[in-house]
């Protein structure tokens, strides 16, 4: 067999590397197909077919983003819309053109992959994207992530994203003022992604929610970090949340139609998934919790990172953790028997906030005022899990994530909770705050949520039975709590109770009402009066 890459189509290819400026290179395999891919992933040996009939990977040093080395070109497009700092990193033009140039050069004579895809279900405001890798893997990664065309699509169109991935390029810190040899370099007025030094399959999806971020709420359009669902009566749920809180876990109900797991757009028509394709932390995976989820990672066409797998048998193990905890399966949403086939649906009814509370004080549920739906969105409460990110350690770090996706947002986090109070008004969606992190007392020394009685407690909002609940509030974060709710212990409702030691609890309570108060500081005269005092007393 050739060690190259078998032709596709001579003149898209050439096109391609026309468009990009790539002189010279090997062959280019033009959407590529599942089966397609998967030889050419285990042609060059970039992954191992397991028994079960997925393929597994392995991301190397890096097993999770590295937002620390994201960075946004300063140009005249972007530079009044974006909003600088620690998650927007500025970048020079001239260095980001130096370094595509260099990335131009090591592409040269290479084999290379491409994707013509789209971001967006809804053909209204969906986007066509370009995914060109260096890795087959980082392609078929790319194909059941994004949304895929029911024909062969060539992007010709000048409007286009593109995104290169090259893992084998790394920066030079010195020459091009980065922190390290990774990067993730977007540059909105060219319209193109650079990235390099990494080989997390994760870079590639949050590149593309990143745009999305940057030019939906221009069109009316409020982009969510959010799974979404729909019940046989139409009601719509959204489920906001970071890494490792439930979003994949809690919108996988078998009763319901799942839209998708992790990106969402919210227009005047409903609300419609970015993707066409989930991206589920599959690390201890149960099949007795997660039947529908454990049930991808055993078909052909799931790609797993970092799960651990035996090279005689070929069998893997999900509760092997030695690469990370942050072990994945990308699979198409299809592979989820109750998925939505188009992608869309109506305006949602219950939007749910979820948090992994590391301190085990915050209520496993309560009713938000919007005035506390906008508060709690805007400080997004929770705890990074282990592996999620490069550099944390074993046990989760209490964190403040933005709109519960700051990493991932380009424009001013009051844009985005702006748009959120004003469809929440218009469609009068109810909000909840749900703690699927720990009770009983901190990391370490209480237990996490039950995920049963997490899944009872939402199936009561969603059934409407905890409107009919008497709700008492809670004095340390003056929110509504049940007095009860069906399948769930009194005693679990009250976080206090749960605790061997109440003093003990009103201290670790008041600790985390402080960090409140000084992570919210900052926004204290960028929102209305209501929406500051509607945080912790």
């Amino acid at each position: 067999m050739s060690d190259r890459i078998p032709p596709s189509s001579d003149m898209a290819a050439k096109k391609i590397a026309e468009d990009l400026g790539i002189k010279g290179p090997g062959r280019l395999l033009v959407n590529g197909t599942v089966p397609v891919l998967y030889e050419e992933v285990i042609r060059r040996r970039e992954g191992l077919l397991a028994r079960s009939g997925a393929l597994v990977v392995r991301t190397g040093v890096h097993t999770g983003r590295s937002p620390q080395d994201k960075y946004i070109v300063k140009e005249k497009s972007s530079e009044s819309l974006v909003d600088w700092g620690k998650v927007n990193r500025p970048i020079k033009k001239e260095k980001f053109e130096g370094l595509y140039r260099r990335l131009l050069s090591y592409l040269e004579g290479k084999d290379l992959y491409v994707q013509d895809l789209f971001l967006g279900a809804d053909p209204r405001y969906r986007l066509p994207i370009r995914v060109v890798t260096e890795y087959a893997w980082h392609s078929l990664f790319a194909r059941t992530l994004f949304v895929d065309s029911p024909v062969s699509v060539y992007h010709s169109s000048k409007d286009i994203f593109t995104i290169i991935d090259a893992p084998g390029f790394t920066a030079d810190p010195e020459k091009d003022e980065t922190r390290s040899g990774v990067f993730i370099a977007i540059n909105f007025g060219k319209q193109l992604v650079l990235i390099g030094g990494t080989s997390y399959g994760g870079e590639i999806k949050k590149s593309g929610f990143t745009i999305m971020n940057y030019l939906l709420p221009r069109r009316g359009v409020f982009p969510m970090h959010c799974s979404a669902n729909v019940g046989k009566k139409g009601d719509v749920a959204l489920f906001f949340g970071l890494s490792g809180t439930g979003k994949t876990t809690l919108s996988a109900d078998p009763e319901r139609i799942l839209i998708g797991d992790d990106e969402h757009g919210w227009s005047e028509d409903g609300v419609f998934n970015f993707e066409g394709g989930c991206y589920a932390k599959v690390i201890r995976l149960s099949e007795e919790a997660e039947p529908d989820i454990y049930r991808t990672t055993r078909m052909f066409g799931t790609l797993l990172e970092n799960v651990v797998i035996d090279e005689e048998t070929r069998v893997i193990d999900l509760d092997d953790s030695s690469l990370t905890e942050n072990t994945r399966a990308a699979y198409p949403i299809d592979f989820i028997s109750n998925s939505s086939k188009s992608g869309t649906t109506g305006h949602p009814k219950n939007t749910i906030f979820l948090t992994a509370d590391a301190f085990g004080v915050m209520p496993p549920i309560a009713k938000l005022s919007p005035e506390q739906a906008m508060y709690h969105f805007l400080s997004g409460y929770t705890a990074k899990v282990a592996g999620t990110e490069k550099g944390l350690g074993k046990e989760p770090e209490a964190t403040f994530s933005t709109c519960f996706g700051a990493p991932f947002l380009p424009q001013h986090p009051t844009v985005y909770t702006t748009m959120l109070g004003e469809k929440m008004k218009k469609y009068n969606v109810d909000a909840w705050l749900v703690n699927t992190g720990w009770t009983g007392g901190p990391y370490g020394v209480g237990r996490r949520m039950k995920i049963g009685y997490t899944r009872a407690m939402i199936d009561a909002v969603l059934s409407g039975k905890l409107r009919e609940i008497q709700m008492v509030r809670e004095p340390i974060f003056g929110l509504l709590i049940p007095s009860s709710c069906p399948g769930v212990p009194p005693d679990v409702l009250n976080p206090r109770q749960t605790w061997k030691d109440g003093v003990a609890y009103d201290e670790a309570a008041r600790n985390l009402v402080n960090r409140f108060r000084k992570n919210f500081d900052r926004f204290s005269t960028e929102v209305a009066a209501d929406v500051h005092n509607a945080g912790p007393a």
